[in-house]
């Protein structure tokens, strides 16, 4: 008897082992013999465009989508137990329509394990994550090492100083820090981007 549909949820920053906690719950899933499938967004071209890829290089075969009303697309036209869903904070659906996805593939029993940041590296909180935490029948947040002072991260720090919210990237473009180490390196960030307005107005 197949169990009931549930949302498992699993965030934190990067580098934190989120997608390799959702590939272990495919993975167990798999050998339970359901019927799974992986979904990424399609603007994650990191590693390998046909595969969701962990930092330490665990694979699964996955479906890029733009959209996550993909995911009732193909649960309509192929039989499914549980889904995967790799970096929803890039998806750019709004949250009520998430949660009515959500809702609708949990009552049609299907399990969703879901993977992705909790917050941007501004510390501002992913919309989509905000809005189906609460929802989650099991819920777990985790953390990286902060690169800094070796204490648990809690952000994911840009190393340039590029505004875009969403700049796909791993090792070369971020790294986790705790709260403490995150707004020591952007109150110097921010106090050199001073002292350079200043050089700037001395020269002229």
């Amino acid at each position: 008897m197949k169990k009931q549909g549930k949302l498992i949820v699993h965030t934190g920053s990067m580098f934190s082992g989120k997608t390799t906690s959702l590939w272990r719950e495919l993975f167990r899933l798999k050998i339970a013999k359901y019927k799974v499938v992986a979904f990424k967004p399609y603007i994650d071209n990191r590693k390998d465009e046909e595969k969701i890829v962990t930092h330490d290089n665990k694979k699964v075969d996955a479906l890029r989508i733009n959209d996550l009303k993909e995911i009732l697309d193909y649960k309509n036209k192929n039989e499914v137990d549980a889904i995967g869903i790799d970096e929803i904070q890039f998806f750019e659906n709004e949250p009520s329509e998430v949660i009515d996805i959500f809702n609708e593939l949990i009552k049609s029993n299907i399990i969703v394990v879901v993977s992705g940041l909790d917050m941007d590296y501004k510390a501002r909180p992913f919309e989509i994550m905000k809005e189906i935490m609460p929802l989650a029948d099991e819920l777990e947040k985790h953390h990286a090492i902060c690169a800094s002072c070796g204490e648990d991260a809690w952000v994911s720090f840009r190393k340039s100083e590029k505004e875009e919210r969403i700049e796909i990237g791993s090792e070369e473009k971020y790294e986790p820090l705790c709260r403490h180490c995150y707004q020591e390196k952007m109150r110097q960030r921010e106090e050199n981007k001073i002292q350079i307005k200043l050089d700037i107005s001395e020269d002229q």
